[in-house]
């Protein structure tokens, strides 16, 4: 209708002919602006000095470079180290910059809120994973939900019959991740009054700290019995070797030389018992392909709490891998592959067909990988009060057992 308007009055049908022809083709080169957009995005990291993160930076590295991601996306790194202000600097030049999404591992449930708001306003996707934001307009794509706490707590007190003075190894302190892992955890062993915590200290999720902060709380507490560890775990096993005495159960996250020791034979004699379980890295990558499937239009999702399903691999189910990949049901590598301190839980034959290793340590693309749809479905994650949610109920059952069973009462 518009365009007859434009027409009315026209003299000759050369001239409809002629104006047709042209608001035909600025529709088309619009088109073709439109598919060629290269959407600005900032992968903003806060805390950077562990594996962990850097194999989950160097999977969205990866994918951006993977077709058909290496034409449209225009991805920029940006490290902003523990501080929360920071991190709101960060993401205020990256708003001012003009960009259309920001995945991020952020450093504070609620400080950066306000900015992220503003941002949203603006038209900016926030999508973090891992760790997680209370503003609502924020994507949180994390495993923090799914059980670790609680479940690893369990698996513990299982090992110790109930009684035993144990350490807690935690995280980056007034991160999201260490509160709702610790929260699940103490739910368990406060029904236990036979387990005591002889000793807690953070260990920034990083192995050699780990290693040097049990080292310190064995020194005064030599007779401990068993280990809850955030991720870091295998620093917890080196100080314990160190010492020159028995090991201890230990239940841990996913790091390489961990699983490996757990399915070695002669720790196991040595007194190594537990199971690996924890963050993968991999939820970066599901994070970035949401967000690239929300950017381009095709998928439709407003802002939610997502969910990654919660790794657990206790020692009679670790499986050597072959090749560069989780393949026939392997889960960890050979030492002489990748470091000790390697995450295995970087790939998922799901969500990320698209990685193998070279993508998690060097952060390049699968050579004549294509970026693969995800599936249509994606599981909600449970309300979590200060976690990732601000007006919200937490559900009676958020420190269900959801991988293991209790065997020994309270």
């Amino acid at each position: 209708m518009r365009l007859n308007k434009l027409m009315k009055g026209a003299a000759s049908a050369t001239m409809i002919a002629g104006l047709a022809a042209t608001f035909g083709a600025t529709l088309a080169q619009a088109q073709d602006s439109g598919s060629d957009k290269k959407y600005k995005i900032y992968l903003a990291m806060s805390y950077s000095g562990n594996s962990w993160q850097s194999e989950a930076a160097n999977i969205v590295k990866a994918l951006a470079k993977t077709p058909p991601y290496d034409k449209q996306v225009e991805l920029t790194e940006v490290i902003s180290g523990t501080d929360p202000q920071a991190q709101i600097s960060a993401y205020e030049s990256m708003i001012q910059a003009g960009a259309d999404g920001v995945i991020s591992f952020p450093i504070s449930a609620t400080a950066l809120n306000r900015t992220i708001k503003r941002g949203c306003d603006q038209g900016v996707k926030f999508f973090m994973y891992d760790a997680t934001v209370t503003e609502p307009c924020a994507y949180n794509v994390s495993f923090i939900t799914a059980g670790f706490g609680e479940n690893t707590a369990q698996a513990l007190v299982n090992e110790l019959g109930g009684k035993g003075k144990i350490f807690l190894s935690r995280g980056v302190p007034g991160n999201s991740v260490d509160k709702r892992h610790t929260d699940g955890a103490m739910h368990i062993f406060d029904q236990y009054p036979g387990i005591s915590v002889a000793a807690e200290y953070y260990s920034y999720w990083d192995d050699r700290t780990t290693q040097q902060e049990t080292a310190k709380a064995l020194a005064a507490h030599p007779d401990v019995d068993g280990i809850w560890a955030q991720a870091g775990e295998y620093g917890a096993v080196q100080a314990l070797l160190d010492k020159g005495g028995k090991l201890v159960p230990i239940t841990g996250e996913n790091s390489d030389g961990f699983r490996l020791a757990l399915a070695d034979p002669k720790m196991q004699d040595m007194g190594l018992k537990g199971v690996s379980s924890g963050s993968p890295p991999a939820s970066a990558g599901y994070a970035f392909k949401i967000m690239m499937e929300v950017l381009t239009g095709k998928r439709d999702l407003e802002p939610m709490n997502i969910q990654y399903p919660l790794p657990w691999v206790p020692a009679a189910d670790v499986k050597l891998c072959e090749g560069d990949t989780f393949e026939n049901g392997c889960n960890v590598f050979p030492s002489e592959k990748v470091p000790s301190s390697f995450v295995t839980e970087v790939f998922n034959p799901t969500l990320l067909p698209e990685l193998t290793l070279t993508s998690a340590l060097d952060g390049n693309p699968t050579p004549g990988a294509t970026i693969q749809p995800l599936p249509e479905e994606i599981t909600k994650a449970p309300d979590s009060p200060g976690i990732n949610c601000q007006r919200c109920e937490a559900p009676e059952n958020q420190y269900e057992l959801t991988k293991v069973k209790a065997t020994v009462q309270p």
